[in-house]
């Protein structure tokens, strides 16, 4: 019998009444905002009323450096959340909200797979309560009064040349990454060059993850630099004066979503910031709330340990004061011999025969890639667990490998089929995360604030990409000299490179060596609180390949949703 589809699985699922799963986590009933069937909004009382609560140990679950069809890292999170039911204890994830463009492209849905899924799987991946949507509009309510007060005369001296802020939509459209807006009549606006970013890749949506409150949101908005006038001074949201409407247009779009797993465990989703060229995690307020709902919290950090954990501990631990008490590394079979740097793995297509053949040794040789992220688990002072996402048809002899490489660094190593299995499958990592919870904690920082911009891409590209140094462009010198004397140089960096490689280079696997790291330019997310350098070709508004999911996804004839995967 073929096994059943995500799809099929989460119809299947048999939901629990949302207020016992909010009663169970401790969350007071007066702060949920049921939403629709499967849903409720938490209100943001809740962070202080549940404050004075027990909290749960803190864990970050991250992976190597992902394949082109990924390394199963959401589901990981969502099956431990479940598996620590499975003895005796108490667990809550934290996970992003996914973004519809990518849905409907090649990578599918984000809730999660098999028998470890958050649910309902539609919901989830449709829109949710329209979080997303209330981004876009924030975003561009932002770029309408940018062009608006250029038509008006431009009081500001905006430079036409020197503008950042672009547009946003939810969608996979190459066409619209360059455009020319203003063309028509005098009455139809200032002719310019801008272009539409996806929304997750929005600076609206990295600051909603990384505000603290309503009021640190707004304050937030109001830092967002729209461009520079003439002189090369910054100009912000706030002397746009639409920093006030951006956050009324948040204000619901700021308390996290509660949902529940297949098998009842409770999940806060909330926020999808691009993993590229921003932090790639779910919200802190996400996480005030969950850190106080269990005995573990589970929050799942975007692509690579090199990228979202590594942002995670330097970016959203910085601001939230929220310490880590271990970390998952999750690792197949499969990323591994990819690693090796003898396969071609190719999204949407079958995987090469050899790829799937016994070859422990081959496993030892993409190691590195694990090796590496353990080492950066360890330059953080963060105790390690490698959960070893079994697929069917892998072989005794390469997973036992992946053990002995763990082994190598003094990291606990477990086995887990929470695909198939769901929180049964998972057990054995719950036990081997919790034991590692009970490590002591030396959790550091990377760098601290004060260190140049400069120094501080170069502590990451050395400490944890394993680069000989760093190129910086002209431009990027540049821009670098303008920050930080705009006073900017506080700010923590989030270095925005392929996630296909610990490098900027996506066709370099394993942890490769004597490199140098090449940043093309840096841009600025004040609002959000970071710098970004951009090393290599990076798109931020993705395209759609030749055949797309959207050309499978239906409605049937009794209105029931077909096709999502």
């Amino acid at each position: 019998m073929a096994f059943p589809s995500d799809l099929e699985i989460a119809r299947g699922a048999v939901l629990r009444p949302l207020a016992d799963i909010a009663a169970e986590a401790g969350i007071p009933s007066e702060f949920l905002e049921p939403y629709g069937v499967g849903v409720a909004k938490v209100g943001l009382g809740a962070v202080e009323a549940m404050s004075g609560l027990s909290r749960a140990r803190y864990v970050v679950v991250s992976a190597i450096t992902p394949t082109p069809l990924g390394e199963g890292k959401t589901t990981t999170t969502v099956g431990l959340g479940q598996g620590f039911a499975h003895v005796g204890k108490r667990a809550t994830i934290c996970i992003r909200q996914p973004s519809m463009g990518p849905t409907f492209g090649i990578k599918g849905g984000a809730a999660g797979g098999g028998y470890s899924q958050v649910v309902p799987m539609e919901l989830f991946n449709l829109h949710l309560t329209g979080d997303m949507h209330a981004v876009t509009a924030a975003h561009n309510m932002c770029s309408a009064m940018l062009d608006a007060h250029l038509f008006h005369g431009n009081g500001l001296g905006l430079d036409l040349h020197n503008i950042s802020w672009r547009r946003v939509m939810d969608v996979n459209e190459r066409a619209l990454r360059n455009i020319v807006v203003g063309l028509g009549g005098r009455l139809d606006g200032v002719p310019r060059e801008t272009g539409f970013d996806i929304t997750a890749a929005s600076e609206v949506m990295a600051a909603l993850s990384l505000c603290t409150s309503l009021s640190d949101l707004r304050v937030r908005m109001g830092r967002i630099v729209v461009g520079y006038d003439g002189g090369g001074s910054p100009v912000t949201a706030e002397d746009l004066e639409v920093a006030g409407a951006m956050t009324v247009i948040l204000k619901e779009a700021i308390k996290p979503n509660l949902m529940q797993t297949l098998e009842g465990t409770a999940a806060l989703v909330h926020c999808g910031p691009f993993g590229n060229i921003a932090t790639g995690n779910s919200s802190i307020i996400a996480d005030q709330i969950g850190v106080h709902c269990g005995d573990y919290l589970l929050t799942e950090a975007g692509f690579g340990a090199d990228m979202g954990a590594e942002r995670f501990f330097n970016i959203k631990c910085r601001v939230s004061g929220l310490a880590p008490d271990a970390a998952v590394l999750v690792a197949t079979v499969r990323g591994l011999k990819a690693h090796s740097g003898r396969h071609r793995i190719v999204a949407g297509r079958p995987l090469p025969e050899a790829l799937l053949a016994e070859n422990p040794d081959e496993v030892h040789e993409g190691g590195d890639n694990l090796r590496k992220q353990l080492e950066n688990m360890e330059v953080h002072g963060v105790s390690a667990v490698v959960a070893v996402n079994v697929f069917p048809g892998d072989h005794e002899a390469d997973i036992a490998a992946i053990h002995e490489i763990a082994a190598e660094y003094g990291a606990r190593a477990a086995a887990t089929t929470h695909f198939t299995d769901g929180g049964a499958g998972a057990a054995e990592l719950a036990d081997a995360v919790a034991d590692a919870c009970e490590e002591p904690s030396d959790f550091k920082f990377l760098y601290p604030d004060d260190m140049g911009l400069r120094d501080k891409i170069r502590v990451v590209a050395d400490k944890v990409y394993g680069a000989d140094g760093v190129d910086f462009s002209p431009l990027a010198d540049r821009q670098l000299d303008s920050y930080e004397a705009n006073g900017f140089g506080h700010l923590p960096v989030c270095i925005a490179k392929t996630h296909l490689s610990i490098s900027h280079d996506p066709a370099l696997k394993g942890a490769p060596t004597g490199w140098t790291l090449p940043v093309r330019e840096v841009r600025a997310s004040v609002g959000a609180g970071f710098v970004y350098p951009i090393c290599g070709d990076m798109r931020t508004m993705p395209g759609l390949g030749k055949t797309p999911a959207a050309a499978g996804i239906d409605i049937d004839a009794d209105g029931n949703i077909i096709g999502l995967s």
